[in-house]
């Protein structure tokens, strides 16, 4: 996977991503985020957990034993505990996982469908699936009306709403719990506005430039089996009159037709 033309294309658009993240603008977004998912974190306990994004790391202030965070290839990989793989085949069993983020990378993978229910497999049933996208309608969403911004991180892909994402998760069978709204300023300002962010923050309006989902596994309903009839002897000719029905699983009661 290190040296195929897809993860080099990968590896490119992490590290033009990395550049987005390290400037002004990006650390501001950066820091609005990490106050939307500060609070789910502190519920979250567990032994492993993935992040899966093109910046610094999101989730540190998550109380989870061992976080894994995640790399096209070697090269971007910055500390041990990194996943080197593709985003859509992570190299982990089902259901292992406590905590999974995706940050921001739904929008640019080429396969954002196989990356979700990838993300879903490792997801365990009682963990938590959180998902950072850029809103459409948000302050950003209208920067990218300027010619040439959608070829270049953060405006480049495809922006979708969480109402999109819902279908998505159900498909792979997760429900969204809630969504929160991230990162509001004025068109053509940084989104540092302390009195923005916290009205927004409080009213939870959807203008924000991101928003915050929070998935979790859809409850399995249970199956009830309905009792099964059983016929001591075939019915036909005379024997029907002597026909014994058994109904099973409760041998003892049966009903005698004479």
């Amino acid at each position: 996977m290190s040296n195929s033309p897809e993860a080099n294309a990968l590896a490119r658009l992490v590290r033009d991503g990395r550049r987005y993240w390290a400037t002004p603008t990006g650390q501001a977004v950066r820091q609005a985020e990490r106050a939307c998912l500060g609070p789910v974190c502190e519920r979250v306990f567990g032994a492993h957990s993935l992040e899966l994004g093109m910046g610094a790391c999101l989730a540190d202030m998550c109380p989870v034993r061992h976080p894994m965070r995640w790399a096209p290839t070697r090269e971007l990989a910055e500390q041990s505990a990194t996943l080197v793989s593709p985003p859509d085949a992570l190299p982990l069993p089902d259901d292992c996982l406590s905590l999974v983020v995706i940050h921001h990378l739904l929008e640019v993978v080429p396969d954002p469908h196989h990356m979700l229910q990838e993300s879903a497999r490792v997801t365990a049933h009682d963990g938590r699936l959180i998902i950072f996208g850029w809103m459409p309608i948000g302050a950003g969403g209208l920067a990218r009306a300027w010619p040439g911004r959608r070829r270049r991180v953060p405006w480049r892909g495809h922006w979708r709403t969480p109402g999109r994402l819902k279908d998505w998760l159900a498909f792979v069978d997760f429900e969204i719990e809630r969504v929160d709204y991230c990162s509001f300023h004025l068109p053509g300002s940084v989104p540092r506005n302390t009195l923005l962010e916290t009205l927004g923050r409080r009213y939870n309006l959807p203008l924000g430039d991101s928003y915050m989902i929070q998935a979790r596994r859809k409850p399995q309903l249970a199956q009830t089996q309905p009792p099964r009839l059983a016929f001591t002897r075939p019915f036909g000719g005379a024997a029907l009159g002597a026909t014994r029905l058994r109904q099973s699983p409760e041998p003892e009661r049966m009903l005698e037709v004479d």
